[in-house]
């Protein structure tokens, strides 16, 4: 470790990061992030990176935006803090409440606070349990979830996510959590199988999951519109639309987690808009504040507050919340986050941006490694292949993909390996320059990941 500098070895002496390998960080160190402007961060020895991933999916409005620290500041200095539980409120939260009901045009009604979208996804499941009590329905409480689907990493929620790195040695998932098949038509699908057919045998098997089950122990099914963390998966043609009529059939309440595809990532203020989802539930965080600050939210419709809301009547009490459930600053700060979207018009913004990334990165395509270029919107995936012809995936698993990742900040560009695809989530301001430019820093990586895997 003698290589890393005083900073460095304090982060390896004293902090355990997430996602990442510990014995590997005691030798490499971090890179220390020092400052962030627009699209751009600036490492702790004056490096700067095209920041190709909004930090973790989120930061929509870039970084070292003044407004929001303004934001942040006069709340500060009014009420820095309070609480949601018995009878209290204030001011942010309840507008924020107000202003995300109306988003959804009235679908949704009522909103619960979060820090988190792990926190969030985490209150569904407690949510659907306590909805299924409420109208007498105790055995009805089983959750499909999808492979490689990503929902957090609480214990429920991690449950929920189908990824084997989540679940591996915590003893997850938890009982009543199901999983099933990832909506990958590139690597998934059958010989021949078009979209529409294999939307169609995954809705069949949903269903027929749901028969093996008992339709009277399925409470409901969550799913991204566009998965993110799982590979930025985009569903195949009629997928939601088929789900969804399988769900209705069995009244299986539809979970839409938005917590990546919310507020714009995808071209429309939500993914649902996006994809023809009517959810009774939705899921969002992460460009609800573009990560100014912790906050996540939980949106129920009408029959679903509506139960839920009673059931306390009932009991005396709806028993869940957390310290800073709707917390002021954090509220206040999405106010004023989104005020910036709309005012700026950055939903249309990245819609056009959106398809300026698709082009680019498809303009690879031809590449050796390149096996597939998917994405909907400002969220891309290349997924890298060791032959194209058979789509034959690398061995190990995760070995360009990893190697894609530490050669992109060579090349001054933050990207992010899920095994070998290799991420792009840029924030909504991006211009049509700096788009090119993360298509030319990749291309100059792809070539190193070439030489790498030639030997």
């Amino acid at each position: 470790m003698s290589s890393l500098n005083d900073t460095q070895l304090r982060d390896v002496q004293y902090q355990l990061h997430p996602y990442t390998n510990a014995v590997t960080h005691q030798r490499t160190g971090p890179i220390v992030i020092d400052r962030g402007e627009g699209i751009y961060v600036y490492d702790d020895q004056g490096r700067q990176y095209l920041e190709a991933m909004a930090g973790l999916w989120s930061v929509a409005v870039g970084f070292g935006e003044p407004r929001l620290a303004d934001a942040a500041a006069r709340q500060m200095g009014k009420l820095p803090y309070y609480h949601t539980f018995t009878h209290k409120s204030h001011s942010p939260a309840i507008e924020l409440a107000e202003r995300l009901v109306n988003y959804t045009d009235g679908r949704m009604a009522k909103v619960f606070f979060t820090n988190s979208g792990s926190e969030a996804n985490d209150t569904v499941v407690k949510l659907v349990w306590y909805y299924n009590n409420a109208l007498g329905r105790p055995e009805k409480k089983k959750i499909i979830a999808r492979q490689r689907g990503y929902h957090g990493v609480t214990v429920a929620s991690a449950s929920l996510t189908g990824l084997a790195g989540n679940h591996k040695d915590f003893d997850l998932p938890l009982a009543r959590i199901l999983h099933t098949d990832c909506p990958h038509h590139y690597r998934y699908g059958r010989t021949g199988e078009s979209e529409e057919d294999y939307a169609t045998r995954l809705a069949d098997e949903l269903d027929a999951l749901i028969l093996r089950e008992g339709p009277d122990t399925v409470a409901a099914f969550i799913g991204e519109p566009v998965m993110g963390a799982g590979g930025v998966i985009v569903p195949p043609r009629t997928y939601w639309q088929k789900i969804q009529a399988v769900c209705r059939k069995h009244d299986v309440l539809v979970v839409a987690d938005e917590v990546i595809t919310g507020f714009g990532r995808l071209g429309q203020r939500f993914g649902c808009d996006v994809l023809g989802i009517a959810p009774d539930i939705m899921v969002l965080s992460k460009q609800i504040t573009s990560s100014y600050q912790p906050l996540g939210a939980v949106l129920l419709n009408a029959k679903v507050a509506d139960a839920v809301a009673a059931h306390s009547g009932k009991l005396g009490t709806f028993g869940h919340g957390y310290t800073a459930s709707g917390h002021p600053v954090a509220t206040a700060v999405a106010l004023e986050n989104l005020n910036i979207i709309d005012e700026r018009g950055l939903i249309e913004h990245a819609a056009e941006m959106g398809q300026l990334l698709q082009q680019e990165l498809q303009a690879l395509a031809g590449h050796p490694l390149v096996g597939e270029v998917r994405g909907l919107g400002l969220i891309a995936g290349v997924e890298l292949v060791a032959d194209k012809d058979s789509r034959r995936p690398f061995d190990p698993l995760g070995k360009a993909g990893a190697y894609a990742y530490e050669r992109a900040h060579a090349h001054g560009l933050i990207v992010r390996g899920i095994q070998d695809t290799v991420a792009f989530c840029p924030p909504l301001i991006i211009e049509p320059e700096q788009v090119r430019d993360i298509a030319r820093r990749f291309a100059a990586t792809l070539d190193d990941v070439g030489a790498f895997v030639a030997g």
